[in-house]
């Protein structure tokens, strides 16, 4: 059934490109840990999709940014992947503008703005992020982007970013080896060597099969691991 699904989000993905047809598309994705669902329903999928040529990939973090990307996905001629974390449903709040708006595909957020180190992240790992900054756990200032998109994912604003700090953590709830953090740690890594005073740093989850205890699920995840991952790169 999968590698069906696979094989016909492939196919719809070359439409608009191959014959100028539209392909209006909008496949949402519930994903994501945190609720002890196991192996199955909680592991995060995206980069199965990342690798798809003609396909777009979003992935929201906040209430308003999941109305406007849900309708700039609806807009758009070519299909799109629309990833929902469950437990972000259940647990965050914000306001929605009223009416019919857009946020643009491949285009980030600066959530937070620093000068000591880049964090950038996307989905229930921003959250995370924000929480740890507001309580002020780490001993620099940390520059926070949400991508918000992943294909395409905004290279400019992150780049930007690096050169301005210098340090970078690449962040991901998914299994780390193969993820879309490593992708874009790589990038990093090749247009912004010579701004660099550390090594490119990415934290994701284990690549195991995510287990049903909360506990271990816990130990799962990065979660644990961000304050002294970003500690090391303000060190460093």
């Amino acid at each position: 059934v999968t590698s069906g699904f696979n094989q016909i989000v492939n196919n719809l993905a070359k439409m608009h490109y191959r014959w100028g047809q539209n392909a209006d598309v909008v496949v949402r994705m519930p994903t994501g840990a945190g609720v002890g669902a196991g192996p199955f329903h909680s592991q995060s999928n995206e980069a199965w999709f990342f690798h798809t040529p003609g396909l777009k990939v979003v992935y929201p973090s906040t209430p308003a940014d999941a109305k406007g990307l849900l309708i700039s996905a609806f807009d758009d001629p070519n299909p799109v992947m629309f990833f929902e974390h469950k437990v972000l449903y259940r647990s965050i709040e914000g306001e929605v503008p009223e009416g019919y708006y857009h946020v643009p595909i491949g285009k980030a957020r600066v959530v937070a703005e620093g000068s000591d180190v880049t964090v950038v992240t996307y989905g229930a790992p921003v959250i995370w992020m924000q929480e740890l900054i507001r309580s002020g756990a780490f001993s620099g200032e940390v520059e926070l982007i949400d991508l918000r998109s992943l294909m395409p994912w905004d290279k400019e604003t992150v780049m930007q970013s690096v050169r301005k700090t210098g340090k970078v953590l690449v962040l991901t709830e998914d299994s780390l080896t193969g993820s879309i953090a490593s992708e874009i740690a790589a990038e990093i890594g090749e247009t912004c060597f010579k701004n660099l005073d550390a090594p490119v740093a990415r934290l994701g989850a284990l690549d195991t099969p995510i287990p049903f205890a909360m506990s271990l699920e816990e130990n799962f995840l990065p979660k644990k691991k961000l304050i002294s991952a970003v500690e090391n790169l303000l060190s460093f």
